[in-house]
């Protein structure tokens, strides 16, 4: 049982871990188990090879990585220029930019988790590459790259892809990450991250993943049940900066990561995948470290992870669950996916 709070230095906020209220009694919504079979190519899927999508635009028959721009962007570059002035203190800007859709595979059936490890190599060398062309573009400050997976998280298409927004902004949480990991460096002398990753590896509770240039981690100021991170070792600012050896690494741990996250429950285990790259506005940015947060949903199956008053009303996070529980749930599985018999 913990009722303590824990400081999340990267947000540099305070994170309440309350173990004990994983147990308490649930009478509301349940979240229906949305694992069904899948067909490896859908007709009507506007994501699978060959196919017309809704902008009436037909994808490749690709068979490997296939990217294409976004036919309902939230940033694009017809964004106008001139808006008009909003009453009083209100302020507005353009929000311009790009957004990209990677379909991983033409499969599918398939998952992240199901991919194999050259198959996720491959799909990091096109994200390298999206970083590097786009971070280069002058009306790009940022390069955001996520993947929603499964239906509680919104997502409306089950094809394994993840979206890229390319911005003229910077999105706030890797603003604040950003300031912490540079304050870090003033006043430490050395990368903030390389604390975290020496904390964890001292406590080695919480560890899930491990490789020579690469590691994966349940944190100790973990936020939501079940919450991930992936890190290279070094400190490198994007995914673009690692080798190939760092990234072969990467791919092995970050696979092997979510193949746990669905042998848990032996479901395709919902969440939010971001990639916590360094902004391409051409500032320095000291000690930032490139490093992947998985947030899943669920802190059991079928009962969402809710964010509420002390979340929405209050701006801290409550975690019902102890981050070193939830990462020896992780550590217990097979690292084979279950449906190849693990």
């Amino acid at each position: 049982m913990v009722w303590e709070q824990r400081w999340h230095p990267l947000r540099r906020e305070w994170v309440v871990v309350s173990s004990h209220r994983n147990e308490r009694p649930w009478h509301g919504e349940r979240v229906a188990d949305a694992s069904r079979s899948l067909p490896p190519y859908l007709a009507d899927c506007y994501l699978c090879p060959g196919n017309a999508r809704s902008s009436g635009r037909r994808n490749e028959r690709y068979t490997g990585v296939f990217v294409f721009d976004n036919d309902h962007p939230c940033v694009g570059p017809e964004a106008p220029t001139e808006l008009a002035p909003p009453p009083g203190i209100y302020r507005n800007r353009p929000a311009g930019g790009c957004s990209r859709v990677v379909c991983f595979t033409p499969r599918h059936d398939l998952t992240l988790a199901q991919l194999g490890e050259t198959e996720v190599v491959d799909l990091l060398a096109v994200l390298q590459a999206q970083y590097r062309e786009l971070g280069a573009r002058a009306d790009v400050r940022h390069v955001l790259v996520f993947e929603n997976k499964g239906e509680v998280t919104g997502v409306s298409n089950p094809h394994p892809h993840c979206q890229i927004y390319a911005t003229n902004f910077v999105f706030k949480t890797i603003e604040l990450e950003a300031e912490a990991q540079a304050a870090h460096v003033v006043e430490h002398g050395r990368p903030l991250f390389q604390d975290i990753l020496a904390a964890e590896d001292a406590d080695g509770r919480r560890l899930l993943v491990r490789r020579d240039q690469a590691v994966s981690f349940v944190p100790y100021f973990a936020r939501y049940p079940y919450e991930t991170f992936v890190a290279p070792r070094a400190t490198r600012a994007s995914l673009a900066d690692l080798t190939a050896s760092e990234v072969a690494d990467f791919a092995a741990v970050l696979r092997e990561t979510v193949i746990r996250l669905d042998n848990l429950w032996r479901m395709p285990f919902p969440y939010v995948m971001v990639w916590h790259q360094a902004p391409t506005d051409g500032s320095a940015y000291p000690g930032f470290h490139f490093h992947v947060q998985i947030h899943p949903p669920l802190r059991k199956p079928g009962l969402l992870k809710y964010l509420a008053g002390p979340e929405i009303g209050g701006g801290n996070f409550l975690n019902d669950t102890a981050p070193e529980e939830k990462a020896a749930e992780l550590q217990g599985v097979s690292s084979v996916h279950y449906t190849q018999g693990g």
